[in-house]
Parts: C-alpha cells; sequence; structure tokens
C-alpha cells in the first residue's frame, strides 16, 4: 500500500509531532487513517519526514516522527512564472503543472486583455484557493517546496519584480525566436499573456525592461498550455529533465 504524502504547515523535526488543522482534517477525516499507520510528511524546508500516527482524534492527528530524508526533487533551475489571470479552471491548471514542472514562484498577472478582475477578499479567496491547488500539486509530484503565489500584479509591477532573474522571456507567436538560441542561465522569469495575447504595448514595455521576445514553434497555445510548454522546455535545455 503506498503511504500517503502529506503537506504539514507544522515545524517538523524527530519526535512527537502534532499536526496543523488542514493536515490533521485531511489525515483523520478525508484518509481515515488510524494509529500504527504510516505517513510521509513535508512542511516546504526541503525534507521528507518518515513518521507513524500515534492518535488521530477527529480534530487532532499526533504522529511519531522516525526520520528525517533530504529530498532532491528541486530543479537546479529557478523559473519565476508571470501567469496572466484566465477563467474557470484554467488558472488551475496552469498553477498545478507548473508545479509539477519544477517551477518556484507563480505571480497572477492582470494585463490589457485579461477580462478576469480581482480584488479585496476575492482576491485573497483566490490566493489562497491557488495554494491549496500548489500544495497539492507538490504531495501528488514529490516536491518537498511549495512555489509560492505572490498578490496580483499588474504589468509594472510584474517588470520590477523579475528584475533579479538572469534571462527574462515574453512569449507569443510573433517572433521567430526559440529558446534554444539563448545561452544557459541560473535564473528565468516567464511571462504569459491571456487567452487574446499579450497586446502589442505590452510586448514592446517588457522588451524595453529587457525582457527577450521567444515564440514556442507555429503554432498559437492556449493560455493554460503555454507555460507547461515553456517550463517543459526549460527544465530540459537548463534544468532537470
Amino acid at each position: 500500500m503506498r503511504i500517503p504524502r502529506i503537506y504539514t504547515d507544522t515545524p517538523l523535526s524527530s519526535g512527537h509531532c502534532e499536526l496543523d488543522e488542514s493536515a490533521a482534517h485531511h489525515v483523520g477525516r478525508v484518509l481515515r487513517m488510524q494509529p500504527g499507520q504510516e505517513l510521509l510528511l513535508f512542511n516546504g524546508d526541503g525534507n521528507d519526514y518518515r513518521a507513524v500516527i500515534t492518535d488521530a482524534g477527529k480534530k487532532q492527528v499526533c504522529v511519531d516522527v522516525s526520520e528525517v530524508v533530504p529530498n532532491r526533487t528541486e530543479s537546479p533551475l529557478r523559473i519565476v512564472l508571470g501567469q496572466t489571470l484566465s477563467k474557470g479552471d484554467r488558472m488551475d491548471y496552469a498553477v498545478q503543472k507548473a508545479v509539477e514542472m519544477g517551477v518556484s514562484d507563480i505571480v497572477p498577472l492582470s494585463t490589457e486583455h485579461c477580462d478576469v478582475k480581482l480584488r479585496g477578499d476575492r482576491e485573497e479567496k483566490r490566493l489562497r484557493h491557488w495554494r491549496q491547488v500548489a500544495i497539492s500539486a507538490a504531495e501528488q509530484c514529490g516536491r518537498a517546496r511549495v512555489p509560492q503565489i505572490h498578490p496580483v500584479m499588474d504589468i509594472n509591477g510584474w517588470l520590477a519584480h523579475s528584475q533579479d532573474c538572469d534571462v527574462r522571456l515574453v512569449l507569443h507567436h510573433r517572433t521567430e525566436q526559440s529558446l534554444g538560441q539563448l545561452d544557459q542561465p541560473a535564473s528565468v522569469a516567464l511571462m504569459i499573456g491571456p487567452e487574446g495575447g499579450l497586446s502589442a504595448g505590452e510586448i514592446e514595455q517588457a522588451q524595453q525592461q529587457g525582457f527577450l521576445p521567444v515564440a514556442l514553434g507555429p503554432r498559437v497555445l492556449r493560455t493554460e498550455t503555454a507555460p507547461v510548454a515553456a517550463l517543459a522546455l526549460c527544465q530540459w535545455l537548463w534544468g532537470d529533465i
């Protein structure tokens, strides 16, 4: 039987530990696990923790951590993804697959052709939801670090935020430059537009700030497909694929 892998927002070390409310609910209520069963825990510090359940109540789950295991799944390439907001479950898909592909940070973007507007409580609610999507993806794919989901930024905020990356790329189909033409970087920023694409002004503004235009072949990709394709190529060229 496969040992469940669970994220907990709790400091972990060898010995006795009580899981946080969310993890306890998942273990005790959803999975219905019992004392004596094994877990593989992680909290984002880069390690996995082998543990055995000692107490599994309705509101409390306690474990004994028996072993700390360094996790080697993080890519040597730091990738910051600027993903324009999209409707429905498209953004969920982009976040989930970006985590699986090894992204380091995800920045939701509000661009000119973006038809999703988030403000106040609605933005906070969506950020919490995407955080949970990222946690679930990290649990599934074996990562021991959960990428940070940043607050929504406009293009000016994004251009400033991504300045520390070695290479910054703006993806659109109106260029002939490909990823294979670039030298190997240690960090990459990827800017992905909405379903209708980035405006000519936004592309020009990004290029003026040092972004390089890159195309992913002759076909126009959907906004949730583009980050998966770009991340796969980056990891293949410069990362750990």
